[in-house]
């Protein structure tokens, strides 16, 4: 028995199949199943139910499963407080959402790559509800969003908040929200939800609210005169500084963007509890030098 069987197992067992876990591990598809059939022979047990579906562990697998988690905690937390980071390899796999990437995203980045040189990264941007998705099916090691995430097997480091502030075009006049569309963050958001909520309480039924993924291009729509909307200034900053928008204050305040670096606390991995870490002194440092 190996730890290469092992952790081939984990990944298998944490996936759900072969083609996703040698994709995880950058193998063949052949030389997972093979590792995994030779752990089966030395251990004379059978560890999968092998379907057309999704593998499920039998008992034994179980009994594995929980054993591997700890082995591979144990090498990995050796690597780290032993060893040199810089010695740490693999594939980590972070999300964050489009606030995040334009803030201190990179600082982070470069922080990360300091501390583990030798560890790759995929990176995906989305909105939160996606990066939770992704994090809570274990397509993604960690993620920066719109938090707390509830699940219970999910651990949220606070992060610094970002502050909401309205913009309009900058060659229209001051708007009136009751004919004037509202451009928010996707429905499936908070923001969202708060918005319309404060919204209708101010204007009624006849509100008008446009919803974008792409806050990006919201911001384009609010610079074009088509949208008035509220969102943090790190990402109307461009816009401002190229006299394209302005701020105004129409007396809807709304609650700031509430963040957080979300890992899954089982099973524990060193890399992500310190990534996590890093994150969070990284977004306040960004955060003191960069006051709303």
């Amino acid at each position: 028995m190996t730890f290469e069987q092992i952790r081939t197992f984990l990944w298998v067992a944490r996936l759900g199949g072969f083609r996703k876990a040698s994709e995880r591990l950058h193998l063949s598809q052949p030389a997972v199943s093979t590792r995994i059939a030779n752990l089966e022979d030395e251990l004379q047990v059978t560890l999968f139910e092998r379907g057309t579906g999704k593998l499920i562990l039998t008992k034994h697998g179980q009994q594995l499963l929980t054993y591997a988690e700890q082995m591979l905690f144990v090498e990995e937390e050796i690597k780290h407080r032993v060893g040199s980071s810089a010695q740490v390899e693999g594939l980590f796999r972070v999300g964050a959402s489009e606030t995040i990437a334009q803030a201190w995203l990179p600082e982070f980045l470069q922080a990360f790559s300091n501390s583990y040189p030798s560890v790759n990264v995929d990176l995906t941007v989305d909105i939160s509800g996606a990066l939770r998705d992704g994090l809570v099916e274990r397509r993604l090691d960690l993620a920066f969003l719109m938090g707390p995430i509830s699940e219970f097997s999910v651990k949220n480091v606070p992060l610094p908040r970002f502050d909401l502030h309205w913009y309009r075009a900058a060659h229209l006049a001051e708007p009136d929200l009751g004919t004037t569309p509202v451009i928010s963050y996707s429905s499936r958001t908070r923001p969202h939800r708060e918005l319309t909520s404060a919204l209708s309480q101010r204007v009624g039924p006849k509100m008008r609210v446009f919803t974008s993924a792409s806050l990006s291009a919201s911001l384009r729509m609010i610079a074009a005169g088509i949208a008035v909307g509220p969102y943090p200034k790190v990402l109307a900053g461009p816009f401002m500084q190229a006299g394209e928008i302005v701020e105004f204050d129409p007396d809807l305040p709304l609650s700031p963007l509430e963040f957080t670096a979300s890992y899954l606390a089982e099973p524990r991995s060193v890399l992500v509890e310190a990534s996590a870490e890093i994150a969070a002194e990284v977004a306040a440092g960004w955060h003191r030098l960069h006051p709303d």
